[in-house]
């Protein structure tokens, strides 16, 4: 029988150096040679599959692609064709395309967002409104002239392995008993890549990713809510019998379908594990080991990489596994993975007069480092209550609430807030330095833009950095946004909120961060997505929003009108004369 295509293809890396490479994602469903051909003659390239868990799996590399072009591509299986699939609900979208920028281009643009629960069947009401990644695909398909992103930037969430949708429960029950734990919920690596074909089978979002080049990084819910929260957090999962299990499947199945593409080719020539995954018939004890590795050694393995678009540069933060728990010494970030982001962002800064290697610095963490100023502070008094600051009643409380309200943000790591508040400063400050530093984020399912304020007399140069720095954050691409989130959100920013806010630090002992902050714009409510477009060393900033209107079969023959577009009213410069 013939190799068919499971899922994909995904269009991961295109190289910005060169401007001459690609890398493409697929799933097959046997073992098969998997292939990309061009429009282009020259462009394409093949590669073996490789297995894990029985499942088959290629990233092909895609070389002799030309410079500020843009080509279709389709995908052979064994010679096959496998797509442009024939069905109808494909036939309405144009070809996939490989679209690569100039040599030394300066320009970019970038679309991010997080928070993705797969939406439901095309016959089915949405109960949580339109995905923005659908609205996103209809304008460019449909809209062929309209700008389109040159990367998406997924910040976490792009599956939810602890909130599964009710085909997912209903496929879990014919497969195992779900009154035993984890119930509910996937339990290994064949009930991971259930939430995968869920979320990339949606044929909007297919279509999307197979044509705009996209780089992800997990948060929470890719394994579990409140993932590594707290020290006696994990003491309880490890004590179940089911945790190992659901953690190092998440691990594997992050590693197969996202972390993957994140890596250039030439990442991947050295990369050990993917050699070792390749080298044999079956590569899923090899890949196991790995995960159980990461699991028992966290700080020997790195999910955090670097993208460099031009002069823009994205250094993707992992926020999850890397922690110190210890609550004596609580970090975001252990010493080697603080160590690397310090020495990423430096990497280029000219210490003279000249320019350094990059006019934008993009920091993507999942989790904002300024929060609604309220939410600060009950999240540092929270910190020192759990470290037993007011006695361990006090601490038993403290706990509690943290896993119950998501507590777990920078500013439940204090020290670590202020390590990566005076880098920014740093790294913004000086001959050199770039015109913008933006911090990317999700997770709290609102979206809104924030501005520090550099107190005098602090670790940063009189007037703070000559860089503009923004906490940009936007979420949720697909998620419900309940009243109760709508208001504690709009309290946290509130004067009111503030004065909350200071009485909880009071009273738990906590001191002040180094730096205030502004709410510039925002906040806003429903399924969004931000773009930030780069050029020499100017940036504008849209939010986008989906709008509801029809059924699915409806939406792919709308154009560009049914997505409401707010554009944020300022434009970013630098401080540059």
């Amino acid at each position: 029988m013939a190799a068919g295509l499971r899922l994909g293809p995904l269009l991961r890396h295109v190289d910005w150096e060169s401007a001459d490479r690609a890398t493409i994602w697929v799933e097959a469903d046997r073992p098969c040679t998997a292939e990309v051909r061009c429009e282009a003659p020259e462009a394409g390239g093949s590669t073996r599959t490789f297995q894990i868990e029985g499942h088959h799996y290629a990233l092909i590399p895609v070389t002799g692609l030309t410079p500020d072009s843009s080509t279709a591509y389709e995908v052979l299986l064994d010679g096959r064709r496998v797509w442009p699939l024939p069905d109808a609900e494909f036939t309405a979208f144009p070809p996939s395309t490989i679209h690569t920028p100039p040599v030394g281009a300066d320009g970019v643009r970038v679309t991010f967002g997080s928070c993705r629960w797969a939406a439901p069947p095309a016959d089915e009401h949405d109960p949580i409104g339109p995905d923005a990644l659908d609205a996103l695909a209809a304008r460019i398909a449909f809209a062929p002239a309209a700008e389109r992103p040159d990367v998406l930037v997924l910040l976490g969430d792009q599956v939810y392995a602890d909130a599964t949708s009710e085909e997912t429960r209903e496929w879990l029950a014919a497969r195992r008993d779900l009154s035993d734990p984890p119930g509910a919920e996937v339990a290994d690596y064949e009930e991971y890549t259930r939430l995968y074909d869920e979320s990339w089978l949606d044929p909007e979002v297919r279509w999307l990713l197979s044509t705009v080049p996209s780089v992800m990084i997990f948060d929470d819910h890719d394994v579990i809510d409140d993932w590594n929260t707290s020290a006696a957090w994990l003491a309880e999962m490890r004590a179940t019998a089911w945790w190992r299990e659901r953690l190092v499947s998440g691990l594997m199945s992050y590693w197969v379908y996202q972390h993957l593409g994140n890596l250039s080719p030439a990442e991947l020539e050295s990369d050990e594990v993917y050699a070792a995954v390749r080298e044999t018939p079956d590569g899923t004890d090899a890949l196991r080991a790995f995960a159980a590795r990461a699991d028992r050694d966290p700080a020997s393995v790195r999910w955090s990489y670097r993208r460099d678009f031009g002069r823009t540069r994205l250094l993707m933060i992992d926020t999850r596994t890397g922690r110190v728990l210890d609550e004596d010494g609580r970090a975001m970030l252990n010493a080697d993975e603080a160590r690397w982001l310090r020495e990423q962002a430096l990497d280029g800064k000219a210490d003279s007069a000249t320019a350094g290697s990059y006019d934008h610095l993009l920091i993507g963490t999942s989790l904002p480092w300024l929060l609604p100023p309220a939410i600060h502070d009950a999240e540092s008094w929270n910190a020192t209550l759990c470290r037993g600051e007011r006695g361990p009643r006090w601490a038993r409380f403290a706990e509690d609430l943290r896993r119950r309200s998501d507590l777990e943000h920078w500013a439940a790591f204090p020290a670590s807030f202020d390590e990566l508040t005076r880098l920014i400063a740093e790294v913004g400050s000086g001959p050199g330095a770039p015109a913008t530093v933006c911090v990317l984020s999700g997770d709290v399912h609102h979206a809104y833009v924030a501005e520090p304020v550099w107190p005098a007399g602090g670790p940063w140069q009189e007037g703070g950095p000559d860089a503009r720095v923004l906490q940009l954050t936007c979420s949720p691409v697909h998620n419900a946004v309940h009243a109760s989130v709508r208001l504690g959100f709009r309290f946290g920013w509130s004067r009111a909120g503030r004065r909350l806010g200071h009485a909880l630090a009071r009273h738990g002992r906590a001191r002040r961060p180094i730096i205030d902050w502004e709410r510039t714009s925002g906040p806003w409510f429903g399924n969004q997505l931000m773009t930030l477009a780069l050029r020499g060393r100017a940036a504008d900033l849209r939010l986008e929003q989906a709008q509801a209107f029809g059924n699915r079969a409806e939406r792919r023959h709308a154009d560009s009108a049914h997505t409401r577009i707010v554009t944020v009213d300022e434009r970013y410069l630098s401080k540059d004369p």
